[in-house]
């Protein structure tokens, strides 16, 4: 366990100096030698301004785009709802994927851009701490979209009850920034 533990520091420490920050590695973090499934000891690694942003889009018809441009929708405002789940989801990420740290958020952002047949959404997340915030990002991006398909389901199904023209897509992490405290307040 101690030989688990030396690796894992000598792992966090060459990620905060930047070391081998371009190599990629073949060692999964998140499981032991022997093939077990464990939470990052992330303890020894320095506290750091955290940054990520996540993005991912969902497809929608052109009258239902229309619908929730005009707040006609008849669950309510379809993006605001959305923005209310993308930061909850982003809270709550610890609780879902099982790895995951629970982590300080000090921000997140949610912007949509609404399209002719989509809408994307981009969610920043940050924290300042010991381990990064992608995954909230991308939960973030996750459930405020499985909100719209909620909010909108009924104007997306089909005389099957089918959902032909509706589909979430694209979600990725598009920026991660770690940045170094400057001691002050």
């Amino acid at each position: 366990m101690s030989d688990e533990r030396d690796a894992e520091t000598e792992r966090a420490a060459a990620d905060e100096t930047g070391a081998d920050a371009a190599a990629p590695t073949d060692e999964l973090t998140h499981t032991d030698a022997s093939g077990e499934v464990r939470m990052v000891d992330v303890g020894a690694k320095p506290d750091t301004s955290r940054r990520a942003v996540a993005r991912g889009e969902i497809r929608l018809t052109p009258s239902t785009i229309a619908a929730v441009e005009a707040d006609e929708v008849g669950k309510g405002d379809v993006l605001a709802t959305a923005r209310v789940g993308a930061v909850q989801a982003v809270k709550h990420t610890w609780e879902t994927i099982p790895m995951c740290h629970q982590i300080p958020i000090t921000n997140v952002d949610t912007d949509f851009a609404v399209a002719g047949d989509r809408i994307e959404l981009t969610v920043a997340v940050e924290t300042t701490g010991k381990t990064g915030c992608e995954m909230e990002a991308l939960e973030g991006v996750t459930t405020g979209l499985n909100v719209v398909w909620d909010m909108v389901k009924a104007a997306e199904k089909d005389g099957d009850g089918q959902y032909p023209d509706t589909g979430i897509s694209g979600v990725e992490v598009v920026e991660k920034e770690k940045r170094a405290l400057d001691g002050g307040d």
